[in-house]
């Protein structure tokens, strides 16, 4: 019993081991690393192409709300249909854009009435310490906290695809399955 118990915690030990590295591997950041050449940074095109299409939308109200605006200004005597519905809009969207800068200066007004937002600091300059408070300071210092590190299933399913006695285990494909 004592052989198999040593054996399975070996075992469960490199396991854990390796999936950890696995796990280290995939949220480390090789922006910083001097040889990384990035090929094309997908999140800043997205993010350009977000940015035309605000502009090409805030363009299309722009020219909307001009025609509109036109048409509420327009003083024809004869009325049709059209012409009451875009001054009937026109109307509308005014009405839209005070409600919301009143809304914004409603917002803004809170803010300053709140306050500015000020940050706790834990080990500001000025804040004394008793000598209890710097005696655990000191003593976690020492004790650095472990890293915890965060496993998900794809990292146990690429363990389990690149060890020789898992890669074509029943359990890796019902791993694969979910």
């Amino acid at each position: 019993v004592n052989f198999i118990s040593h054996a399975t915690q070996s075992r469960l030990r490199t396991v854990l081991e390796k999936v950890s590295s696995i796990a280290q591997h995939r949220m480390d950041s090789c922006k910083e690393d001097e040889w990384h050449e990035p090929s094309s940074d997908v999140r800043s095109q997205l993010k350009f192409f977000e940015q035309l299409e605000r502009m090409e939308k805030q363009r299309k109200d722009e020219r909307e709300r001009e025609i509109l605006l036109r048409a509420a200004k327009s003083r024809s005597r004869q009325e049709d249909p059209e012409q009451a519905r875009l001054k009937q809009k026109a109307k509308e969207m005014q009405q839209q854009e005070l409600a919301q800068m009143r809304q914004r200066e409603a917002n803004l007004t809170a803010l300053a009435a709140i306050g500015p937002r000020k940050k706790r600091k834990v080990d500001s300059p000025g804040a004394t310490t008793t000598g209890t408070e710097a005696g655990l300071q000191a003593n976690s210092a020492l004790y650095n906290r472990q890293r915890i590190t965060r496993v998900n299933l794809r990292d146990f399913i690429f363990y389990m695809e690149q060890e020789r006695e898992t890669s074509r285990s029943l359990l890796l494909y019902r791993a694969l399955l979910k």
